[in-house]
């Protein structure tokens, strides 16, 4: 984008020129493309040029300037961070005593983060290894089955432990970690991070 206070040198070149507001706002279209001032900036500043006002330097604006995002909490928020991606935003505020919008702003803004959530991965067994799986997970499901028969006295038919009568086990798909709980904050050039099934 074009400087604006290169712009505002053009304005006040037209302006003692003799030139009107259209035409320096032509004249601005042409020479800059769209990054050009917009058509109430030019005739603002030609106003201020008109009450004597010739100083192209912007007036400072009223408020108290922003003291959040500064480089001792910008560092703070990386520290913070560096010790454990999955604090959330809550977390960091509390930690670092800053307000959350201005960690969330420092987090997006200052260090170029976002948080994502990890990816799930099937891991790749051998077939010893599946085997094996399988193999517990029959002595678990068939050892809960009994617990839970024999707690609530009820006749236990013999099958043998491979038998499709008892209930499918869950064991397999179990992950206790939510998609929540696994999201973390990285930056926008680093790969997402992967969860391991």
């Amino acid at each position: 984008m074009a400087d604006q206070k290169e712009q505002r040198v053009c304005v006040k070149f037209c302006f003692l020129l003799g030139k009107n507001a259209t035409e320096t706002v032509g004249m601005l279209r042409q020479a800059f493309n769209d990054d050009a001032l917009g058509k109430s900036q030019v005739y603002e500043w030609f106003s201020r040029f008109k009450s004597g006002n010739t100083s192209t330097e912007d007036m400072p604006r009223p408020g108290r300037p922003s003291t959040g995002r500064n480089d001792e909490n910008i560092a703070k928020i990386k520290r913070a961070i560096d010790e454990d991606r999955r604090k959330t935003i809550d977390q960091l505020s509390e930690e670092t005593n800053i307000s959350w919008s201005t960690v969330q702003r420092i987090l997006t803004e200052g260090l170029h983060m976002r948080r994502v959530s990890a990816k799930f991965v099937p891991r790749l067994l051998g077939d010893d290894q599946r085997e094996n799986r399988v193999n517990v997970c029959r002595d678990l499901k068939t050892l809960t089955v009994r617990q839970f028969l024999t707690s609530n006295n009820m006749v236990i038919v013999p099958h043998p432990p491979y038998s499709p009568d008892l209930a499918p086990s869950w064991m397999p798909f179990f992950n206790p970690e939510t998609k929540r709980q696994s999201a973390q904050w990285k930056h926008t050039d680093s790969p997402p991070p992967k969860n391991f099934g």
